[in-house]
């Protein structure tokens, strides 16, 4: 429960401050974490290296992270009270957005795919206040409470949440009725079902459920970001539309989904690529003792 109570006081604190000046707590606090978390300072600067092998400022970009995870989680707590549409027409940039409702159109429903990067929660909340409700697939936290806290900020803003255990049935019935759903797709949380792909210059497990859902639906995948800009205000884009070709359709349905993904990874590496310090991973993504183009991920 301890954890619990800490994620309370933070709501409060969150609610109770200027924006600007939670920003500067947030920052101040990340520091701190910095310093004394050895383990999510070592992986964070592997993830780095692993991505950037030629960078030369590894530790600012590391430090950036910290920064920017402090950030988005004072935000998330905030957002009940702070993300409406006076924000986003204040705040956010949108480029696109459209495409929502050109996918929708065609009747089979949509796919949001992103990744933890920038403030991807916000980003669901953007899409919701635009007015197209959405189906989030989510892991459960260990403790109920906490999970409890957690949804209830997502909730409030007309998100649907359905915890990774119980997804892949309500989101095909999500789709049928032509709803949206969303998905984090840059790192497989479950037991099983990931798949073992080349991913940022290493091998990595990751989850096959958009590919899955859009081959046997024909849903289109819509690649969606939310980016922090240097002034904390953001960046809401949706990049083109990723739909099964003809010629994926006839493939054998595993080789169909590894297609699939490659596609919609190439774009969720290309966002992190260019945003380094605010893809928020604090666990080394790499399959220790694979290598990239090894299917089985060994030497």
């Amino acid at each position: 429960m301890f954890k619990f109570y800490l994620y309370r006081l933070a709501h409060f604190i969150a609610n109770r401050l200027p924006l600007d000046l939670l920003y500067k707590l947030a920052v101040i606090l990340s520091d701190i974490q910095y310093v004394c978390s050895f383990r999510d300072r070592r992986a964070v600067r592997k993830n780095l290296r692993t991505i950037l092998p030629q960078a030369e400022n590894i530790e600012a970009m590391t430090r950036g992270v910290f920064h920017n995870f402090g950030k988005y989680l004072s935000e998330f707590f905030r957002m009940e009270q702070m993300v409406d549409e006076e924000f986003i027409a204040r705040r956010v940039k949108l480029e696109h957005a459209g495409r929502i409702q050109q996918v929708l159109d065609q009747g089979k429903g949509g796919i949001i795919i992103t990744a933890h990067i920038g403030n991807w929660e916000m980003g669901a909340v953007v899409v919701s206040l635009l007015g197209y409700p959405l189906m989030a697939v989510a892991l459960p936290h260990k403790e109920r409470p906490v999970n409890d806290l957690f949804n209830h900020e997502r909730q409030s803003k007309g998100i649907t949440v359905i915890p990774t255990n119980g997804a892949i049935r309500k989101c095909m019935e999500h789709l049928k009725s032509n709803k949206l759903i969303a998905i984090v797709a840059d790192r497989d949380f479950t037991a099983k079902g990931g798949e073992l792909m080349d991913f940022l210059g290493a091998r990595a497990m990751l989850p096959r459920g958009a590919a899955i859902f859009s081959l046997k639906t024909g849903a289109p995948i819509l690649p969606t970001f939310l980016i922090r800009e240097e002034d904390n205000s953001f960046r809401f884009f949706i990049l083109e539309p990723i739909t099964p070709s003809a010629e994926e359709e006839k493939l054998p349905e595993e080789e169909a989904v590894r297609s699939i993904m490659r596609r919609y990874l190439a774009v969720i590496e290309d966002q992190i690529r260019r945003y380094p310090a605010q893809w928020l991973m604090f666990r080394e993504f790499a399959v220790p003792g694979s290598r990239p183009g090894n299917r089985e991920g060994k030497e």
